[in-house]
């Protein structure tokens, strides 16, 4: 029974011998590429960095490169197939065939992969930064050929399709320099008249007096509000990042808080006042 097998064996090794070295040989310059395609890659990638940091191609690296191999799988293949007699023209054509049919029935990942290719050459976006769309925000954290990853401020992952990214109107939030710091202060009706334009020079004060604020600030009454007097504070930041911003926010809030108590100044809150008639 050994024998039998052992000689089944021996005999499909010898009739297929030269298929195997080929399919072998395939997958070693399959693999060779692809290696060589990552060296240049990360090559291409250093001097681009060391040219321009901010270059487009940066962010399409891994595409090219991802399409790169799959050219050169085909190829190989085609080569293979073509010298073990197969009729490559006509499995093209076949596969042109299929690939209309395939691409009906999947214009969807196709409509990713054009809109993977449209964001990238745009520079909408890139991996690191903040963006804002339809109700959502947060970092990127990886754009591939079929989606774009984002890290929501609750920790987490949103996987966007890059088809409906390329459609919809996204705000890059990292590529700006500046943030608006817009607040509203409610103060008593019974504030005095001085007490009222104090408000708003304070509001000024600290704008002018913090280092990050842009000059052009603006400190206005905006309201007569129900039950209070409504002043503005419109100014911008140089603290462009989220988590700085934030942080300067709130800096600017407290100051608030303490100079107006300083003087005196108090803060409304939503109240009814009710007048009883005499008869």
């Amino acid at each position: 029974m050994l024998d039998v097998m052992t000689n089944a064996v021996l005999k499909f090794l010898s009739t297929h011998m030269k298929f195997i070295i080929g399919v072998l040989v395939n997958l070693v310059l399959i693999w060779g590429f692809c290696k060589l395609i990552d060296v240049f890659g990360r090559k291409l990638v250093y001097r681009l960095k060391s040219r321009n940091s901010d270059s487009p191609l940066l962010n399409l690296m891994p595409v090219l490169n991802r399409t790169a191999k799959a050219i050169i799988v085909f190829i190989l293949l085609a080569g293979f197939l073509q010298s073990f007699g197969y009729n490559v023209a006509s499995l093209i054509a076949g596969f042109g065939i299929t690939g209309l049919a395939v691409g009906f029935a999947a214009k969807e990942a196709i409509g990713n992969i054009f809109g993977s290719f449209g964001l990238l050459a745009d520079r909408v976006y890139k991996i690191g930064e903040y963006i804002k769309f339809n109700g959502y925000e947060g970092t990127v954290e990886n754009i591939n050929l079929r989606s774009t990853t984002v890290r929501s401020l609750e920790g987490f992952a949103i996987n966007v399709p890059n088809n409906l990214l390329a459609n919809e109107e996204i705000t890059n939030v990292s590529q700006t320099d500046r943030r608006r710091i817009d607040l509203t202060v409610d103060i008593e009706y019974g504030t005095s008249n001085e007490k009222i334009d104090r408000a708003c020079e304070i509001l000024r004060e600290i704008a002018r007096e913090d280092e990050t604020i842009l000059e052009g600030e603006l400190a206005f009454i905006e309201n007569l509000a129900p039950s209070s007097i409504a002043v503005r504070l419109v100014c911008y930041t140089t603290k462009a990042s989220w988590s700085e911003f934030v942080v300067e926010k709130s800096r600017v809030i407290r100051e608030i808080i303490h100079r107006y108590r300083e003087e005196g100044i108090e803060f409304a809150f939503p109240s009814t006042s009710v007048y009883m008639a005499k008869e």
